[in-house]
């Protein structure tokens, strides 16, 4: 016997607009506040640690009542013990604000194992934090680790401690740590997005003042602070020093770069999806990259690899295309002038080439937006040079002047 009421209560239902789902706009979810990308590391080095505490401080962008971590062992070929993990607000120096100290767990369990190859994610721990403000994150690794995992030039110093100290109010430190090891992410609760910043050692904070959180990525989410219509946007400094957009580190055999290419990071066509799409509440990116295609062949990678301005505008439009497919929104930074460099990477060659990039940005209208970093940073008598006061001295990375002339010529409009 048919029954047509079913058929109409279907029918009905489908018209029926579903509750909204905890990554809808304004509803609470997850937002990245902070992230780095990580890398493997050259053979040289040989960094591990045993029965020791790693504290390492990052700069939350913006604020919530809950946090989680992200940790990894993506680049490790055996599997990480973690003996205890910790988060608290930060006192200054290596202490922490004591009434803050949470045990981070792992699906209930506060020691844990990461497989190689695997990243990690604590479950929530309530601890309201603030944005513009650092959190300290302290692991204890019970047994031999070695560090491979990392990030290699954080411009922040951490700490390692004896034992396991993850919980104490401050501690005595046995070494300084140059790198961020096994930690990529953290994010809090909120209503808002984030902005994902993908780029090279610009992005990533080269040459700008150690522990002062002068990167453009940095001063950008406190621009965002100030702007009510903004304040719940996160920022993630999702640079690497050294990285390209269409190669991965290929060192030349008995080249010094042997000694550091692997912390250059995986192409920006491969990280794409872990370092932006994955990324808690992510909604829009800046891409900031491809100086470093032109200048590395010949003289960190080989000249095989060498690329033109239609290779590194087909990159481009690969990451147009994979951000529009998961709907995130995607803006075009223009690559910064480097005449008289002191790496080698500039040439009458290159300079076509980043002339040509830098106008496909500008007028190509297919990225959502520009941001001409490239405008704000060039000398207005020498266009190919960086300004004076932008230049950290190497003709290539902007200062902590510079820095802030980056941020300044983001439109926050952008993102409104």
């Amino acid at each position: 016997m048919k029954r047509p009421w079913k058929a109409l209560l279907v029918a009905l239902l489908l018209l029926v607009p579903f509750p909204a789902t905890a990554s809808s706009h304004g509803s609470l979810s997850w937002v990245a506040a902070w992230g780095t990308s990580p890398t493997t590391v050259p053979a040289s080095d040989t960094t591990s640690f045993e029965d020791q505490t790693l504290r390492q401080v990052v700069h939350l962008s913006v604020g919530g009542g809950s946090v989680r971590v992200r940790l990894s062992n993506e680049f490790g070929a055996e599997p990480l013990v973690i003996g205890e993990a910790r988060v608290a607000r930060r006192a200054g120096g290596t202490a922490i604000e004591p009434r803050t100290d949470r045990r981070l767990t792992f699906g209930g369990r506060a020691s844990v194992t990461v497989p190689a190859g695997a990243p990690l994610l604590s479950d929530p721990v309530a601890l309201p934090v603030r944005a513009d403000s650092d959190l300290v994150v302290s692991i204890h690794l019970p047994k031999r680790t070695r560090g491979n995992t990392v990030h290699a030039f954080p411009y922040q110093d951490g700490w390692v401690a004896a034992g396991n100290a993850t919980g104490a109010a401050d501690i005595t430190p046995t070494a300084v740590l140059g790198k961020w090891h096994f930690l990529t992410g953290v994010s809090v609760s909120g209503r808002g997005e984030a902005v994902v910043a993908l780029g090279d050692s610009i992005t990533d904070g080269a040459e700008t003042t150690r522990g002062a959180n002068r990167r453009w990525p940095d001063l950008l989410a406190r621009r965002f602070q100030q702007d009510r219509r903004l304040r719940d946007l996160g920022v993630v400094n999702q640079g690497i020093s050294g990285n390209r957009l269409l190669h991965d580190p290929n060192p030349p055999a008995g080249h010094p770069a042997e000694g550091y290419a692997n912390y250059f990071g995986q192409s920006a066509l491969r990280r794409f999806d872990r370092d932006v799409l994955a990324q808690p509440g992510v909604g829009h990116v800046v891409v900031l990259l491809g100086v470093n295609d032109l200048g590395h062949p010949g003289t960190s990678a080989p000249l095989s690899e060498k690329v033109g301005a239609e290779d590194i505008i087909g990159a481009h439009r690969q990451l147009i295309a994979r951000a529009h497919a998961a709907g995130v929104r995607i803006y075009g930074g223009t690559i910064l002038p480097f005449e008289g460099d002191t790496l080698g990477f500039h040439s009458p060659e290159n300079e076509a080439a980043r002339q040509q990039v830098n106008r496909w940005i500008r007028t190509g209208g297919e990225y959502d937006g520009v941001i001409d970093f490239d405008a704000a940073t060039r000398d207005p008598a020498d266009p190919e040079r960086l300004r004076t006061a932008y230049d950290s001295g190497d003709h290539l990375h902007p200062n902590d002047a510079g820095m802030a002339a980056m941020a300044e010529a983001v439109p926050l409009r952008l993102f409104r």
